[in-house]
């Protein structure tokens, strides 16, 4: 008897943990797109292996009509045909029916970009606020550690969930050398080196200094806050970046941190970074997810090509 589609889902599951060290929120999400495509094939009286092409492209009608967006479809038909590869590969069918199928069309927006006076605006609010001496220690604390939080994800390009969870021994690796790199644990296991500039050691210094002198035990995490994890959580942290930006001037809607991960790696491109760096401090597997920030070279492009090309006149 052939085994069930939710023994081949978990099956599948099984084997990207394994093999790819998937995320637990990676598994999780492909979790909840092969639920939904069972529960559709299920209902047509079908399973993953008796399934066509044809039917597949029924389940992607039934998406649009679901209101879906174009990339939530898309997204849904990515986990859908990992799924059918997997089966395929592994021998449970003989054919893989998702080969010829074209997902929907969408456009891949450009991401938010602060310019660095807003940036510059914002970590001279948050220094400006860290040197009251009129905050209660609660508020001095928080105040030390928004200002390091933005310092090190705006030198870092860091994704929200690596900073939050950065250990306490970044600060010590900061204090001892002068130019310190941070091993960061990314996506899928992977680790990258990612250099810390001054400013942002200083940071986790005056953080640390802040911590001590609040008599606050000792904590495995670089921001420690009372929460289920021991660290400071990515919501409180958007929270907090809120308020700041209404405190610089700028408005609140247009920060967040990935739109600082975003500004990191724009003003660096922008300063003449190679694109091939940039993937890696970024932590981006593929140079394809990082090309969404060429529209930021292309008046430097063009500016290379018109006062270095031997054929041009200049004009």
């Amino acid at each position: 008897m052939p085994p069930s589609t939710a023994r081949l889902i978990e099956l599948y599951l099984d084997a990207i943990t394994v093999e790819r060290g998937a995320a637990v929120n990676t598994i999780a999400a492909y979790r909840r797109d092969l639920s939904d495509y069972r529960a559709f094939i299920e209902a047509q009286g079908s399973t993953p292996l008796t399934i066509d092409g044809k039917a597949i492209r029924a389940y992607l009608v039934d998406l649009e009509a679901r209101g879906l967006k174009a990339s939530s479809a898309a997204r849904r038909l990515s986990a859908v045909r990992q799924f059918h590869r997997f089966l395929f590969a592994d021998g449970h069918r003989a054919d893989n029916p998702t080969i010829v199928l074209e997902g929907p069309k969408r456009g891949r927006p450009l991401p938010k970009v602060l310019g660095v006076d807003e940036v510059d605006r914002m970590l001279a609010t948050a220094a400006a606020t860290l040197e009251r001496t009129d905050l209660p220690p609660a508020e001095q604390r928080r105040a030390a550690r928004l200002h390091c939080l933005l310092e090190v994800l705006y030198a870092t390009g860091l994704r929200v969930s690596e900073l939050m969870a950065l250990p306490s021994a970044s600060a010590r690796l900061a204090e001892a050398d002068d130019t310190a790199l941070l091993t960061i644990k990314g996506k899928g296991g992977r680790e990258r080196l990612v250099p810390l500039s001054d400013p942002a050691m200083r940071a986790m210094r005056r953080q640390r200094t802040v911590e001590g002198e609040a008599g606050r035990g000792r904590s495995p995490w670089l921001f420690p806050a009372i929460s289920e994890s021991g660290h400071m959580t990515r919501q409180a942290f958007a929270r907090d970046l809120k308020g700041l930006a209404a405190a610089a001037g700028i408005q609140p809607g247009r920060v967040s941190p990935h739109v600082l991960r975003h500004a990191f790696a724009s003003h660096l491109l922008q300063n003449g970074a190679d694109l091939r760096i940039v993937q890696e401090l970024l932590g981006h597997a593929d140079i394809a997810t990082t090309q969404i920030y060429t529209h930021v070279l292309d008046d430097r492009m063009k500016a290379m090509v018109r006062d270095l090309h031997p054929l041009n006149d200049g004009q």
